[in-house]
């Protein structure tokens, strides 16, 4: 049956992003998938990492960079990626506020992301 998501559930991060989840281990209690909504600010960064996890980065505004084996991708608005479980990476917006939406397979959690200190 399926199943409405009236509202998304807001994730407090530090640094200024906002994450609204749509589906997900914190929304709709679903560990095979998340889908969120984010907003980060201009030249927002977070550390570097290797999820556990598939992701698909879709830019509806604004501009992702992408960093990972000593590569950049800058992702344009109307854009996406897909990076695959166990690659080290890093995402950042540079000079304008970026609205895009991840989504991760299995769903998205802090156990999985393995963010390097």
């Amino acid at each position: 049956m399926p199943k409405l998501i009236k509202h998304p559930t807001a994730i407090e991060v530090p640094g200024g992003k906002e994450i609204l989840e749509f589906v997900g281990l914190v929304n709709s209690a679903d560990s095979n998938i998340s889908v969120a909504k984010m907003v980060a600010p201009a030249n927002w960064s977070e550390p570097f990492q290797t999820p556990e996890f598939d992701e698909v980065t879709l830019v509806l505004r604004g501009k992702v960079q992408v960093e990972y084996e000593n590569q950049i991708t800058i992702v344009q608005c109307g854009e996406a990626i897909v990076t695959k479980a166990g690659e080290r990476v890093r995402y950042s917006t540079l000079d304008e506020e970026t609205e895009y939406v991840a989504i991760c397979m299995p769903a998205f959690s802090s156990q999985l992301v393995n963010r390097e200190e």
